[in-house]
């Protein structure tokens, strides 16, 4: 049976492990390295699916499994004919496994063999999620790349801890694989764990590559560790990846993570980042952050970057922006959050062609110098 994700390699850059290639999904191709924004409630924050598409735009976006599951409700999506029909996105969606969300719970949540209880954080009700009904879930929401269960580790954890953790992620992933219906529709990541214990990250590894899915992701780490921290189980794990399966770093989103994630030979990356901090009055631009809310910006007549060509910047000014945020206005955010998606997508696309060019290194040192970066 031929697998509804596959990933094609095209090039690798020469000066570091960055690998140029694309992932080809039901829903269309997806040039790597990818940010993919994200859509938690089946919408990204104040956008059209239309803006993402022609203004941004984005290959793929992510849903959130946990948060569609408490509403609108899965059976109600399928019923709709699924997440693309639901929302009007034609292109790639990938769903985690709300497995994150579940244990950012807390006290709200009971972690057991079988899955996990919890209390709905919307109105308390009482839930149960098993990878059986996470699969359950996700293949009602018709989504190309799924995400297996997992148990996210809070950051610091113990040895012991994360050891138990690590090990029932991959029995969930075995569940997850054995539960999963639409294989020649929906791809199906494992995640790999382990903290911040190298041998641990080492065994999650080999024992989910030995599942034979269609695809890996990183996940527990850029949880608030320094990222020296960050940096080092990243480049520790990611050669331990399959060559010729899609590699996904979840929850990265700044431009200096990004780059470094590339540099170690991921795919794909996500983050709320762009959207968040719009909501905060806060610009990415290739010369740092502009926080345009702040009073320098009243009489700015210029755009947010003069070195953006997205919609924003060639049509508004930083004052006005300005004026549209201090009064909360509902199109300042909007505005600020076409320009930071264009933004992270236009640095992916510069890093693909840098990779092309086995330049990503000194694209790197360039883009840390004129953001105003420190390398590490």
């Amino acid at each position: 049976m031929k697998l509804a994700v596959n990933y094609e390699l095209l090039h690798k850059c020469k000066q570091t492990g960055a690998r140029r290639g694309v992932i080809h999904t039901p829903h269309g191709d997806i040039q790597t390295p990818v940010f993919m924004p994200v859509g938690t409630q089946a919408t990204v924050k104040s956008m059209t699916p239309e803006e993402l598409e022609q203004e941004v735009k984005a290959q793929i976006i992510l849903s959130n499994t946990y948060h569609l599951y408490l509403r609108p409700g899965n059976k109600l999506i399928k019923e709709a004919g699924g997440l693309h029909k639901f929302m009007n996105w034609n292109h790639p969606i990938l769903t985690d496994s709300g497995g994150f969300q579940v244990f950012s719970l807390g006290a709200l949540r009971e972690i057991t063999e079988d899955g996990v209880k919890f209390k709905s954080h919307l109105d308390g009700s009482e839930h149960f999620l098993s990878p059986e009904g996470v699969m359950e879930i996700e293949n009602d929401l018709g989504s190309d790349i799924i995400m297996a269960f997992d148990e996210c580790c809070p950051y610091p954890s113990t040895y012991e801890y994360t050891k138990n953790s690590m090990q029932r992620t991959t029995r969930w992933a075995l569940r997850c694989k054995n539960a999963h219906k639409n294989v020649d529709k929906q791809g199906l990541f494992g995640i790999i764990q382990g903290g911040f214990y190298k041998d641990l990250r080492r065994q999650s590894a080999e024992d989910l590559i030995n599942l034979d899915l269609p695809g890996y992701a990183i996940g527990g780490i850029s949880v608030g560790e320094p990222k020296e921290e960050f940096l080092d189980i990243l480049r520790y794990t990611t050669p331990l990846m399959p060559e010729n399966k899609p590699r996904y770093l979840m929850g990265v989103g700044t431009p200096d993570y990004l780059i470094e994630a590339a540099i170690s030979g991921i795919d794909m990356c996500d983050c709320v980042l762009p959207t968040r901090i719009a909501r905060n009055g806060t610009a990415l631009t290739w010369n740092g952050k502009v926080v345009v809310r702040n009073a320098t910006y009243e009489k700015d007549w210029s755009p947010l970057d003069k070195e953006c060509d997205c919609y924003t910047c060639k049509n508004y000014t930083r004052a006005y922006i300005r004026h549209l945020v201090k009064t909360n206005e509902i199109l300042g955010i909007r505005l600020l959050s076409i320009h930071n998606l264009s933004f992270l997508t236009s640095l992916m696309e510069r890093v693909r062609i840098e990779i092309e060019k086995d330049h990503l290194l000194s694209f790197r040192d360039e883009f840390y110098k004129k953001y105003g970066y420190t390398k590490e």
